[in-house]
């Protein structure tokens, strides 16, 4: 087991507890974002180069789509339910949806660099280019 795994196995909360709470996965302090879904550059405690990890934009699309349906599922009901006019649905799912999407985004964010930390998770390549192409003269 190497040293990484070690320090996040000692006293480390489990990956939905750190990424509810914004925590560093290195040592734990609640330096991970900066704004609602910004990451901080580093951990100020530890110095981790948190741009250094590479998230991406995957979670925004599925939890737009995930939290979108489940809104207009509630908002259906509601007007099945009550017939509220036009401008309490305003009112009631804009705030609510920017909410939703704003803190899944963020949780889910966290869990991926966590995870990412904690896995030692690279982008993929070849071990040595040289190595990939095939030998001449074996294929003769």
């Amino acid at each position: 087991m190497s040293q990484h795994q070690d320090k996040s196995a000692k006293g480390q909360p489990g990956t939905a507890l750190a990424a509810l709470s914004g925590l560093c996965p290195d040592c734990g302090a609640r330096t991970l974002f900066t704004g609602p879904v910004k990451f901080a550059d580093r951990c100020p405690s530890c110095g981790l180069n948190f741009a250094s990890y590479n998230v991406g934009d995957g979670p925004a699309a599925l939890l737009t789509m995930v939290v979108g349906a489940l809104i207009v599922a509630l908002a259906l009901g509601l007007d099945s339910a009550f017939h509220p006019p036009f401008w309490v649905h305003i009112i009631l799912w804009v705030p609510i949806t920017a909410l939703a999407v704003t803190w899944s985004l963020r949780v889910c964010k966290g869990a991926l660099l966590i995870l990412e930390h904690r896995n030692q998770a690279h982008e993929g390549q070849l071990a040595d280019p040289d190595q990939a192409k095939p030998d001449k003269d074996a294929a003769e």
